[in-house]
């Protein structure tokens, strides 16, 4: 049996697929991978996913530079997400400029921003937004 074959792709042929900080074990990004994109995250050890806004393979990192080497890939329990130790180049992960898209925190009713811009996200892409 192949090892695609183990993941439960959704209805879609999709798994949310979760970036951690190999270091730090922060999670930086989610995002969702179809079997072409997890085939080539396994082969060539870069975090590949698949943009549903774009309906294209996308390599997280092709415009902003800021690639994600997969350190480790693992499966859950269930088989439907997975779960990668990357290295963060650059140290963002998050179109916004920020080191992890996880950056509002829930406090008082409300989502408050707790992480500052690292980088502007203009000067990260030249053709404007890039998630």
């Amino acid at each position: 049996m192949n090892w695609l074959d183990e993941v439960k792709w959704d209805q879609d042929g999709l798994v949310p697929a979760i970036a951690q900080d190999a270091e730090t074990g922060r999670v930086l990004m989610v995002a969702w991978m179809n079997r072409e994109s997890l085939a080539l995250t396994a082969d060539t050890k870069i975090a590949h996913y698949w943009s549903r806004s774009r309906s294209r393979l996308w390599k997280k990192g092709e415009e902003s530079g800021h690639l994600q080497a997969v350190k480790e890939l693992r499966l859950d329990c269930d088989g439907d997400v997975v779960v990668m130790q990357i290295e963060q180049q650059g140290g963002i992960a998050c179109h916004t400029g920020r080191e992890s898209c996880f950056y509002r925190r829930f406090e008082d009713g409300e989502w408050v921003v707790v992480d500052e811009v690292l980088k502007d996200p203009k000067s990260i892409y030249a053709h404007g937004h890039g998630h």
